[in-house]
C-alpha cells in the first residue's frame, strides 16, 4: 500500500488499458476543524464534470431500459406472453434503479457546484480585503 496522502486523479482509471494521464487535483485533505474533507478548485471542477457525465451515461441507459420495460411478446402463445410480462417487470425495476442513480449523480454534482460557489465568494472577499488601503500603518 502506498504511503502518504492519497491523490485524487480526475479521469484516471488504474484498471483501464488506456491509462489517461491525471489532470491534477488533490483528494480529500482532512479538515482539522472537524468532520469532512476539503478539495482544491481544480478537483471540484473535475468532480462536477465526472458526476454530471455519469448522470448523462445513466440517462442513455434509461433510454435503452425503456425498450425492455415495453417489450411485447413475439407470439400469441402463453410462453411468449408470460416471458414478455416478466421482461417488462425487470425493465421497470431497471428504470427505477437508473432514475435513482441519475438523481444521486445530479445531487452530487450540485454539492460540488455549491462548494465552488464558496470558493468564488472567498476569492471575492480576499480581493476586496487586499484592495482596501491599510489602516493604522504609517
Amino acid at each position: 500500500m502506498p504511503e502518504g496522502t492519497p491523490v485524487y486523479q480526475p479521469g484516471f482509471d488504474p484498471g483501464s488499458v488506456c491509462k489517461a494521464p491525471p489532470t491534477g487535483g488533490s483528494y480529500g485533505t482532512p479538515v482539522a476543524e472537524g468532520a469532512g474533507f476539503k478539495y482544491d478548485e481544480a478537483t471540484l471542477h473535475e468532480l462536477v464534470k465526472e458526476w454530471s457525465d455519469l448522470a448523462v451515461e445513466y440517462r442513455k441507459d434509461l433510454d435503452h431500459a425503456e425498450s425492455i420495460a415495453t417489450a411485447r411478446p413475439p407470439g400469441l402463445e402463453f410462453a411468449s406472453g408470460n416471458n414478455a410480462k416478466v421482461t417488462r417487470l425487470s425493465g421497470t425495476k431497471l428504470m427505477e434503479a437508473l432514475q435513482e442513480r441519475i438523481a444521486y449523480c445530479e445531487n452530487m454534482a450540485k454539492k460540488y457546484v455549491a462548494a465552488l460557489g464558496k470558493y468564488a465568494t472567498a476569492d471575492e472577499q480576499a480581493k476586496i480585503a487586499i484592495a482596501k488601503p491599510s489602516e493604522g500603518l504609517t
